[in-house]
């Protein structure tokens, strides 16, 4: 066996390495849902966190009463979030969209500064 050392896998220590090739990042995701109104956003807001082990990124008000918020967490967990967000909002107001994006591409965190990993 060679005397090679081992480094620890990080990209801090590694620049080039990729985030979404480190195997603690693999399993993450975002997930978005957006309604008509406040009190739809708020409801799903609870029902996600209620759900799953997520943590609400951001609420934006998006314009003309849509209402977005903006999850992460493990790519289970924030699908599971997300459908039960999903059917509260639409059980307390209008549901607009829903979408989960697994594994995100670390370039959304420079453009969306609000879903910066922390």
């Amino acid at each position: 066996m060679s005397a090679a050392r081992l480094i620890p896998h990080s990209s801090s220590l590694i620049p080039h390495l990729k985030p979404e090739h480190d195997p603690k990042m693999s399993n993450q995701a975002i997930g978005m849902i957006e309604t008509k109104g406040y009190v739809a956003a708020l409801a799903a807001a609870d029902a996600m966190v209620k759900a799953a082990n997520v943590t609400i990124v951001t609420r934006e008000q998006v314009g003309d009463g849509l209402v977005a918020i903006v999850i992460r967490g493990d790519v289970g967990a924030v699908k599971a979030a997300v459908e039960a967000g999903a059917e509260t909002a639409n059980q307390v107001g209008e549901l607009i969209s829903t979408h989960v994006i697994p594994r995100p591409h670390p370039d959304l965190a420079n453009v969306f500064t609000s879903i910066k990993q922390s």
